[in-house]
């Protein structure tokens, strides 16, 4: 899960992009080529193409964990804290969800309601199993199912 800290450290190559220029041309290996479909705490549809033009601060976890993920979204909080409320308004905080088969709407809605995440600015997604290995591969995460539900 360590290395899931780290996307919050590459999360920052997203954040540079905080102008409103006009989208450049996407590099081969980038995020916002992947064609999975994805759906938020409420159960909206979105491909990641949809968040391009606002920086976003990416991030792996799954609800049931217990100790590294709330960790992770304090991490964010912390970031979306030092940043000034303009800077604030502009960015997206996603999310995604390593644990599909466990992570329903439902189940994204209760954590996004209980850590008081604004929908505004945080989207807690989910995506089939093959989506999340894409995903995982370009941010560069690393990670395996373990027998007992949680995920190394």
């Amino acid at each position: 899960m360590t290395r899931l800290l780290r996307t919050l450290a590459l999360a920052c190559l997203l954040l540079p992009g905080f102008t409103a220029a006009a989208p450049a041309a996407l590099p081969d290996d980038s995020i916002y080529l992947l064609d999975d479909a994805f759906s938020d705490q409420a159960g909206k549809p979105f491909v990641l193409a949809d968040r391009r033009g606002k920086p976003q601060l990416v991030a792996m976890f799954y609800t049931s964990c217990r100790y590294i993920c709330p960790l992770i979204v304090d991490s964010a909080k912390g970031v979306e804290h030092k940043l000034s409320p303009d800077e604030r308004a502009r960015l997206g905080i996603l999310l995604v969800s390593l644990d599909p088969a466990r992570d329903d709407t439902a189940a994204l809605a209760s954590v996004a309601g209980k850590r008081k995440l604004d929908p505004a600015r945080w989207t807690l997604a989910r995506t089939e199993a093959a989506g999340v290995r894409r995903v995982a591969a370009l941010l560069g995460i690393r990670y395996r199912a373990l027998a007992d539900g949680e995920f190394n």
